[in-house]
């Protein structure tokens, strides 16, 4: 028996006033990784967490990877993501430049472990 499914409605904004999003990007530097460059847990709006975000090293540079999971054909899927393009695209460089941030602070004699950032 399928499981039957329910839509939990709430106010939609109007295009024209978007949603003020802020995300809290907390980086993880991973060291002697061929690929991983830093993992990342992200806080939006202080009420939705994400562990398990990737920054994924690519031939144009750092790219941002969400958490997934392995099918039983072996195709991976994303556990979550966002909706629009316009929010990807905010969320990918709330990671990136959490990262960079991360790597600056990582050239200071004061560095610490994890940088975290707040957009």
């Amino acid at each position: 028996m399928p499981k039957a499914q329910t839509k939990a409605t709430a106010p939609t904004p109007t295009p024209d006033t978007p949603l003020p999003v802020e995300y809290a990007v907390r980086i993880y530097p991973v060291k002697d990784s061929k690929y991983t460059l830093a993992n990342a847990n992200v806080d939006i709006n202080g009420v939705f967490a994400i562990r398990g975000v990737k920054v994924i090293r690519g031939e144009k540079g750092p790219f941002v990877a969400m958490p997934q999971y392995k099918d039983s054909r072996g195709d991976y899927h994303d556990i979550c993501f966002p909706c629009t393009k316009e929010a990807r695209q905010q969320f990918n460089d709330a990671v990136l430049n959490a990262y960079e941030q991360s790597l600056r602070q990582a050239q200071q004699p004061d560095n610490a472990p994890a940088a975290e950032q707040t957009m």
